[in-house]
């Protein structure tokens, strides 16, 4: 293997991407304008829910409960109904996504401790926003019944905690805001750094079209050396965004880093190398840029967004689509950027992905390497 060789073709490829005005879009703008989009798309941190309230009491206790579950940005009443048949119309029209409906006798029970007459309907057309104000509502109305019977319970000689022998205390790890953001984007960098294998791909293609791929097998150039000429640019346009997406997400999002920086770039550089690899054998089975984008798309894109556990968690897959996930360099990467954003592990827990995704890059490497002749012929 000369080095000469992986040189020449490296600085020809490096050439046509920075002349190639798609190209480089492609490849270095393209990751972050889709994490962008990605991430304000697929975030589900619910805010502003609309509610309606009935309210047929109509006593001051009431009127703090209604105050206690509207505190904060996260439930905003949309309307206050006097009948049923308005919360209907308000649920079909799509105005409120959830109602509250407060019983006759509300102050009488909560004095007597009888318990909170409540009512609850969500719009079931939009099951995360109504689930989001159920549980709101609920957290609120248990601290708004702790907060109105203690003075009785007190008076009685007893405590809260003598009618409440669990003591349940909830302690979230890693991301004490539970934003949904900070666990998407982490995942989402694996899927958008993946766009040079959708290029290296292209360019095979292209390659082929154009009759230049022929011309380079006939120098001096071995299979190899083609292989990696081809994929060290892509690599180190690749890091570049290695360096500016996190950038962005911190900046931007204000997604928390706790783990090396060094390290995670030497961790991307084995991904970039092992997707790449993936990128280079679509290229080889594929003769023309179209059929090449569409197998791009469904052997590295689509899996890489259902498979890799970004939004489902492998542990739920069945075994066999859950031992195709674990064939994706993305899947491996996934785990590496959550761990080194939020907890901020080191090399001790991430090794094993690391030698996966080496690993798998080898064997995408070979297997184009074993094609590209037979291919051409």
């Amino acid at each position: 293997m000369s080095v000469r060789h992986i040189w020449a073709l490296t600085r020809k490829e490096f050439l046509h991407i920075m002349r190639d005005r798609s190209t480089l879009i492609l490849v270095l703008f393209t990751p972050t304008a889709l994490l962008l989009l990605m991430a304000y798309a697929l975030s589900v941190d619910i805010k502003h829910v609309p509610l309606a309230v009935l309210d047929y009491d109509r006593t001051s206790a009431s009127a703090r409960f209604i105050q206690q579950i509207t505190s904060g940005d996260d439930l905003d009443i949309a309307a206050f109904p006097t009948s049923r048949q308005e919360i209907d119309a308000l649920l079909m029209a799509g105005s409120v996504k959830a109602a509250v409906i407060i019983s006759p006798g509300f102050a009488s029970d909560l004095q007597a401790l009888k318990g909170l007459p409540l009512q609850v309907i969500i719009d079931g057309t939009e099951p995360q926003s109504g689930q989001f104000a159920v549980e709101h509502i609920a957290s609120r109305a248990e601290a708004f019944v702790q907060a109105a019977v203690t003075r009785q319970l007190q008076a009685r000689g007893l405590t809260l905690t003598s009618l409440q022998p669990l003591d349940l205390r909830i302690q979230s790890w890693f991301n004490p805001s539970m934003k949904s953001r900070n666990a998407i984007i982490p995942g989402l960098i694996s899927m958008v750094l993946g766009f040079p294998a959708l290029s290296v791909a292209l360019a095979l293609a292209r390659e082929r079209e154009h009759g230049t791929l022929e011309q380079l097998m006939a120098t001096p150039v071995g299979r190899a050396e083609l292989m990696l000429g081809k994929m060290v640019p892509y690599i180190l346009v690749g890091m570049l965004n290695v360096v500016l997406i996190p950038a962005f997400a911190l900046a931007w999002f204000h997604v928390p880093f706790n783990g090396s920086f060094p390290l995670f770039l030497g961790l991307s550089a084995i991904f970039m190398f092992s997707v790449l690899s993936m990128g280079i054998v679509v290229g080889v089975f594929m003769r023309t840029q179209p059929a090449a984008l569409a197998l791009s798309f469904l052997v590295i894109f689509y899996p890489g967004f259902f498979l890799t556990g970004i939004f489902f968690p492998l542990a739920s897959m069945p075994e066999e689509v859950r031992l195709e996930a674990l064939s994706l360099p993305g899947t491996h990467y996934a785990i590496i950027t959550r761990g080194l954003f939020l907890p901020g592990v080191g090399l001790d827990v991430l090794w094993p992905y690391a030698v996966m995704m080496i690993f798998l890059g080898l064997a995408f490497t070979g297997v184009a390497a074993l094609f590209f002749r037979k291919k051409l012929a």
